[in-house]
């Protein structure tokens, strides 16, 4: 077996041959029966049964599937200002390692990315690199909630929507002009689902067992009140607001309700929020802290149903690296986040085993470029390859030596996941995993 180290190749094969994979479509909801895929110079030349091609690198890859390229709709690669953390490089090989062959990062950067400047320094550092970065530009100046950015001047240097990322608005008078200013070009806002003004001492989901730990808590209806309140903005507006990492039961029935009206509202959510409850901090792990909060039981099994019933259009990583000297603290001073990309599809595939694996792609790909008015990709002849290479049926054990990001902050090392994510094909350049799935 043919295996590339998970880092960028400055010598990039010209004709490249994906042999005996199953192609997982999930624009034509199909998956294919084995076949070959050859790539010359970046472009997908022929798809068939059997390709002979003596001169192109053959990749055989066990039970590999090919799917279009996925993309990350909420994560944090900390640069610039936090180089320490992550940088673009280090985010990069990461994102690769976890299959994403686009990532939206969020602009809760020093300096902010709430300009032209700001975005051409995140695209010329990427642009050498296999993943696209897709910058969310600024909703406040200076993430302060008190002004908008230069929305429109954002959108046309590259902007793909509009955020202030970890710190969601909260002023309900500058979000609406926010909405109403994004609807002239048919921009999107996205929301972290967080009333601060109940959330703010908080330290994880309020229930049973913060009152056990002894913690403050961050109420359910926190995320509710906020949902409620933008949505009715935006039905105001007629504009369009995403909400990422909803993880609750109330905010997913009030979501469910809103698109039957005919809102422009969708959501996403995370893959720790459907492997984890506040049931896991009951050693205190600062690994766990995260905002939105890890919730119930009855939340995970609501975000489940969720999915299965077509409410939730989305994945996001909501990767958030943190240093150690951020984590090793008490649970009070923690920094909350935890890095998501690595694990990502086997944490996923594997807590969403009965959800067609279709149906789990489109939410990877289809779906959510349609929600950023991305062009879609196909994996036809003549098509630039943008490709994801993965198992999903793959078990295998999460360690470090699986982590690309500077962060090793996750709580998930050691735990079998299924579904094995290969590497990534994309702007004319083959990253592979290094390391074994075993």
């Amino acid at each position: 077996m043919c295996i590339f180290t998970a880092v960028f190749h400055d010598a990039i094969p010209m004709r490249v041959l994906l042999s005996q994979v199953k192609i997982v479509d999930p624009r034509h909801h199909t998956l294919s029966a084995p076949c070959d895929i050859l790539i010359v110079n970046g472009y997908i030349d022929r798809i068939a049964d059997r390709i002979d091609d003596e001169t192109a690198e053959r990749i055989e890859l066990p039970h590999a599937h090919v799917s279009p390229g996925w993309i990350d709709l909420f994560a944090d690669f900390g640069d610039p200002g936090f180089e320490r953390k992550e940088d673009v490089r280090s985010g990069c090989a990461a994102a690769a390692a976890g299959g994403f062959t686009e990532v939206c990062l969020v602009p809760n950067t020093i300096p902010v990315i709430q300009s032209k400047a700001e975005i051409d320094y995140l695209l010329h550092k990427s642009r050498e690199l296999p993943v696209t970065i897709r910058p969310l530009g600024a909703i406040s100046k200076d993430l302060e909630g008190k002004a908008l950015a230069e929305l429109y001047d954002l959108y046309a240097h590259g902007a793909v929507a509009f955020s202030d990322g970890w710190q969601p608005v909260q002023s309900a008078a500058l979000l609406l002009k926010a909405l109403e200013y994004v609807r002239a070009f048919d921009g999107t806002i996205i929301q972290l689902p967080d009333h601060q003004s109940l959330s703010t001492h908080g330290l994880m989901h309020e229930g049973i067992h913060s009152v056990r730990l002894g913690m403050p808590g961050i109420p359910a209806i926190s995320e509710l009140i906020q949902v409620q309140r933008d949505m009715e903005l935006a039905r105001y507006a007629a504009s369009r607001i995403h909400f990422t990492g909803i993880s609750t039961r109330q905010a997913i029935e009030a979501i469910a309700r809103a698109k039957q009206e005919g809102l422009q509202v969708s959501c996403s959510i995370t893959a720790y929020h459907l492997a984890l409850t506040d049931a896991c901090l009951e050693d205190y792990d600062t690994n766990l802290k995260v905002i939105p909060p890890l919730r119930s039981q009855e939340d995970v099994d609501a975000l489940k149903e969720a999915v299965a019933a077509g409410i939730i259009d989305a994945f996001a990583t909501h990767h958030r690296p943190q240093d150690i000297e951020s984590k090793q603290l008490e649970f009070e001073y923690a920094a909350p986040g935890m890095i998501g990309m690595e694990s990502f599809f086997g944490i996923m595939n594997r807590e969403l085993a009965t959800i067609d694996l279709l149906d789990k792609i489109a939410m990877l790909t289809t779906r959510p470029r349609s929600l950023l008015g991305l062009p879609e990709v196909e994996i036809a002849v003549g098509k630039e390859a943008n490709l994801t290479i993965f198992d999903p049926d793959k078990e295998w054990t999460f360690e470090e030596k699986h982590i690309r990001s500077r962060s090793h902050q996750t709580p998930f090392i050691g735990q079998r996941l299924k579904g094995f994510v290969y590497g990534i094909f994309a702007k004319h350049q083959l990253v592979l995993h290094s390391s074994s799935p075993e």
